[in-house]
């Protein structure tokens, strides 16, 4: 059962980054747009990712009660040596949340609209770059549980460059991955030439973010890039990711929204993976100390096989319920009119 838990923890990351980070690149496709450019996005938005956003936040919700629940011992090192991140990281999504729900429903239009509409970017920003130095840290091997000073205990954890460029390549993948969302969503020429563009920027940003990932590793985290270099699924992986971006290039260009998306995801599932089979079943690692595994630090067996069938009998539940309420906001409005009237 253990291995159930271990998948859908994988897997709720996964979706996470997926769903939730397209829902943060809207906001930092805005930030990073002229104000006409602000206009469209923010309009966008609302029309693609606003009856479902808080729904995204489900998949993080699915770590921390694996984490909490399974691995008593992974959660205690992650939530008292990354704690300033975390608390930062969760301020962004309840700030971000706030902002977006006043911009889009406050009664009455006045300056404030400026007020959420700058908490709701800069938050979208703030909240997947910690998001990704919390990710850094977690492989970068500076946590110390042995530590006997402040800074040594919660500052160098995550104070560091490879931590900060993972951070930079999150946001970067973030606003790659609405970028493409988005294009699907415009209905003008104008719009899916405007998302286009900022697809490509993005893109190009993701793929500079992700050498500074490398060379900051080289830099401070020489075991990342011996164990990269050294798994042979890694380095297929990146191939295959380089294969999907050029591809993704050339449908940019043709317009076929569907499979661009498709691209795209499968372009940041090869590089999860990449990263992700390097150093399994451990899941952090640590500083001049044995690293914590999945298998070794999972917590009594009982517990596990609760947890396992309650993750498997909720999924039976959740993920259709999940996939009819994206599907039923996706469907055109009109058309729902016209098939009323038509019957």
């Amino acid at each position: 059962m253990v291995y159930v838990i271990i998948a859908f923890l994988y897997a709720a990351i996964w979706l996470y980054l997926l769903m939730g980070g397209a829902d943060f690149g809207a906001g930092i496709i805005e930030l990073f747009s002229r104000h006409e450019g602000k206009k469209q996005t923010r309009q966008l938005t609302y029309q693609a990712i606003g009856p479902v956003w808080e729904a995204n936040h489900m998949w993080l919700i699915i770590v921390i009660v694996i984490l909490f629940v399974g691995y008593p011992i992974m959660y205690s090192v992650l939530s008292i040596h990354l704690h300033i991140p975390l608390v930062i990281m969760l301020l962004g999504i309840i700030a971000r949340g706030t902002a977006f729900i006043f911009r889009h429903y406050d009664a009455v239009e006045d300056r404030l609209q400026s007020v959420y509409n700058h908490i709701f970017v800069y938050s979208s920003f703030i909240t997947p770059l910690f998001l990704g130095i919390i990710a850094g840290s977690v492989i970068g091997g500076k946590i110390d549980t042995k530590a006997d000073t402040f800074e040594a205990a919660y500052i160098l954890p995550w104070y560091n460059w490879f931590s900060f460029a993972v951070g930079i390549f999150t946001v970067c993948i973030c606003g790659f991955l609405a970028a493409i969302y988005l294009i699907g969503e415009a209905s003008k020429m104008e719009e899916k030439q405007h998302f286009m563009k900022k697809a490509r920027i993005f893109n190009l940003a993701t793929v500079i973010a992700g050498l500074g990932v490398f060379f900051a590793a080289y830099y401070e985290n020489e075991a990342f890039i011996a164990a990269f270099t050294g798994s042979m699924l890694s380095l297929t992986a990146l191939l295959l990711a380089s294969i999907a971006l050029a591809l993704l290039w050339y449908y940019l260009k043709k317009k076929h929204a569907i499979l661009i998306r498709m691209l795209a995801g499968f372009q940041v599932t090869m590089i999860l993976l990449a990263v992700g089979v390097i150093y399994f079943p451990d899941f952090i690692m640590l500083q001049n100390e044995a690293n914590i595994s999945l298998i070794e630090s999972a917590t009594n067996s009982n517990t596990i096989n609760a947890l396992g069938w309650s993750l498997l009998i909720g999924g039976l539940f959740i993920l259709p319920s999940l996939g009819y309420l994206l599907y039923s906001f996706q469907k055109n409005p009109l058309d729902e009119r016209r098939e009323i009237i038509q019957h």
